[in-house]
């Protein structure tokens, strides 16, 4: 019998074959771990934009006054008039949360004591917060706000704040009237004009002597 030395051409041939098939499926297998990857990263991107948005709002409603406007017009906003609250150093500031319909951005405006829709000589920040929004309402009743946010191919994310009152208008206090001192008129004698008849006492009556 000969010793066998080498392999043959059929399993060179079906060894190839194995190979090919190995191949195939690992670059597959590559290709669906780059694309799981990539989705989870594009999640935990989305993910961590809305849990930054849902705080930044939190921290804004929490620092604020109580006075909170809801709107719901050419574009849905939450203006807070003044929270402690600031991503710009300021003291005090006003935010508005505004929701741009036409690309469904939610953009976050600071400043102070300006208005909407925004003058020219007005200075403010505007922070774009997020994309491809699909939800955005806040609900204020009495003491509590419910805030629901929700972007798209996300679950939506909601939180309530308690204890967040309107403040209360402080009524004018009256001024009381200035009692002025009246002081009692006294009327001086006019004196008569020339030639006009100037009244004379009445004579006392006589007495009569008897004898």
């Amino acid at each position: 019998m000969f010793n066998r030395k080498a392999f043959t051409l059929l399993e060179v041939l079906i060894s190839i074959a194995l190979l090919g098939i190995i191949i195939v499926a690992l670059f597959s297998s590559v290709d669906m771990l780059q694309n799981s990857n990539q989705h989870l990263s594009e999640y935990l991107k989305k993910s961590k934009t809305i849990t930054k948005a849902t705080k930044t709002l939190y921290l804004d409603m929490m620092g604020s006054d109580g006075n909170i406007t809801l709107q719901k017009d050419e574009f849905s906003r939450v203006c807070i008039e003044e929270t402690q609250n600031s991503l710009y150093a300021l003291p005090s500031a006003k935010v508005c949360w505004v929701v741009l319909k036409n690309d469904k951005t939610l953009v976050r405006i600071e400043g102070n004591a300006y208005h909407l829709p925004l003058l020219s000589e007005e200075r403010v920040e505007v922070d774009i917060i997020m994309t491809g929004l699909e939800i955005f309402d806040v609900y204020h009743e009495n003491d509590k706000i419910l805030v629901l946010i929700q972007q798209q191919a996300q679950e939506p994310i909601s939180f309530m704040l308690q204890g967040i009152t309107k403040p209360k208008k402080k009524k004018k206090k009256k001024k009381p009237a200035s009692k002025a001192a009246v002081e009692p008129k006294t009327e001086t004698p006019q004196a008569p004009a020339s030639g006009a008849p100037q009244p004379t006492a009445p004579e006392a009556p006589k007495k009569k002597t008897t004898n």
